[in-house]
């Protein structure tokens, strides 16, 4: 009996050490399989934009930040203090110099970044834009607004709201490929499909509202019946509801903006803007930062040979807001 006893208990022994090591195998797979997407908190990742700490970059830097918790990686938010080409070239030499896990950029230039685009790619360090591009650069991807898309869509909507008859105008900065995009989507759209639409002026407002105000105050002098005006962005339409609200009178031109800072927002609830362009910013931080993980990573390996290792273009959406849903877009 004893040694019958003794051979159950070298069983169970047998049966405990195997349980036992089953787990600590699983434990083991588990901890690869999930280690490939999760990073190192020193290993740091840049976002960079120009006129840094306006309302309109908050959204996509949430983003940002919400992929880089998820991934336990560290980011820095980096960028121009103006809309200004030169010092955002400075800027991404400087963050080049440092070797970072890997960088995302809105370009303020389509042209005049591709040369420090390609330096950083040259460098090994994995790169993607997101709100603006740089179509010649090296960068890996492109995330944002199908802006040419956006732009036929506010053609639509300003048709809608004048009755698809009169004078309208663009305030715009023509010298971002973005902002150019929906210009030409916008005016393209009017001619094509509105035969009592005729777009009367195209003015550069720069992306500042002093000056789109300007504009806008241009336009207004010399197209007194003008029945619309679309601003191609945020400080831009605050500009023009500005020139448009000291003018006065009963017909007042409808104004389309585009995107959902505060501001922006307070003038659609108001009236002074009819409708402004929502565009998914967060989307644009997020996916940025995965895509950029993905590539320094090597996550890719799955892939079909001849792929691009991440999709080179995503197109991160576009709502129309106006006064009637504008409450839903307000910073929560």
């Amino acid at each position: 009996m004893k040694k019958i006893g003794i051979v159950y208990l070298l069983l169970i022994g047998f049966f405990l050490l195997y349980v036992l090591d089953y787990r600590s195998q699983s434990h083991l797979n588990e901890q690869w399989k999930t280690a490939g997407l999760r990073g190192e908190i020193d290993e740091k990742y840049v976002m960079v934009t120009f006129q840094m700490g306006i309302d309109y970059w908050k959204s996509s830097l949430k983003g940002f930040e919400d992929a880089a918790q998820v991934l336990n990686v560290s980011v820095e938010y980096r960028g121009s203090t103006q809309r200004d080409v030169h010092e955002q070239i400075t800027v991404l030499e400087q963050i080049i110099a440092k070797k970072p896990a890997g960088i995302a950029i809105s370009a303020i230039h389509p042209v005049d970044l591709t040369e420090t685009i390609n330096k950083a790619v040259d460098a090994g360090i994995p790169v993607v834009l997101f709100d603006s591009d740089a179509p010649g650069s090296k960068a890996y991807s492109f995330l944002g607004t199908n802006n040419y898309s956006a732009g036929v869509k506010a053609a639509h909507k300003m048709a809608e709201l004048t009755n698809e008859r009169g004078q309208v105008a663009v305030v715009t900065a023509p010298n971002q490929q973005n902002h150019q995009e929906r210009t030409d989507g916008f005016l393209a759209t009017i001619q094509q499909s509105y035969p009592e639409m005729k777009v009367v002026a195209v003015k550069n407002g720069k992306g500042d509202q002093i000056y789109s105000r300007q504009s806008a105050e241009e336009i207004l002098g010399a197209y007194p019946d003008v029945a619309g005006i679309f601003a191609t962005e945020a400080n831009g339409g605050i500009g023009v509801a500005e020139a448009v609200r000291e003018i006065g009178g009963v017909q007042r031109p409808k104004i389309i903006s585009f995107d959902t800072d505060k501001g922006t927002l307070d003038l659609v609830k108001s009236g002074d803007i009819s409708a402004t362009m929502a565009q998914g910013t967060w989307n644009m931080g997020y996916w940025s930062l995965q895509f950029l993980f993905s590539l320094g990573h090597d996550l890719n390996t799955a892939q079909i040979p001849g792929t691009p290792p991440v999709p080179e273009q995503v197109d991160t959406g576009i709502t129309v807001v106006t006064r009637q849903n504008v409450d839903d877009y307000y910073a929560k």
